[in-house]
């Protein structure tokens, strides 16, 4: 479900129509976009405050085989709530989690990590080494 969350609409309904996976299951709750409350912790371990709410997006999907996906996305993102929760459905259901896992996990992965490179990159482009020269007063 992380790599659901981080793809693109374009890229779940390509990976969904190449895996040759149905997009029009039934839904259980149509996508709604609603508000969240994020709660954070000072250090990790001090008193949980309300650090202020994000929008979300949800949705949830039967398939004919009886497989319910779940889909909670961040931002304002119906269409793509609604296929995650499809690709939930389809990876539950060992009939197709294999379709699922090559056409739409495995490219998430792959895009990801190279996401996370160009980050890498980009923050080690901006590094600055520190260093003190000795004087020779002493």
């Amino acid at each position: 479900m992380r790599l659901a969350a981080v793809s693109g609409e374009q890229d779940l309904a390509e990976g969904l129509e190449q895996a040759g996976l149905p997009l029009e299951l039934d839904d259980l709750r149509p996508p709604e976009i609603g508000l969240a409350m994020v709660r954070g912790r000072i250090g990790g371990d001090g008193r949980p405050f309300n650090l202020g709410e994000m929008t979300v997006t949800r949705a949830a999907v039967r398939s004919q085989s009886g497989f319910t996906g779940f889909a909670y996305l961040e931002g304002r993102c119906p269409r793509r709530a609604r296929l995650a929760a499809i690709v939930d459905a389809c990876w539950q259901d060992p009939a197709s989690r294999a379709a699922v896992e090559r056409y739409i996990a495995k490219p998430a992965e792959r895009r990801l990590e190279a996401r996370r490179r160009r980050q890498a990159e980009q923050a080690a482009a901006t590094k600055v080494d520190f260093f003190t020269m000795v004087r020779g007063e002493d």
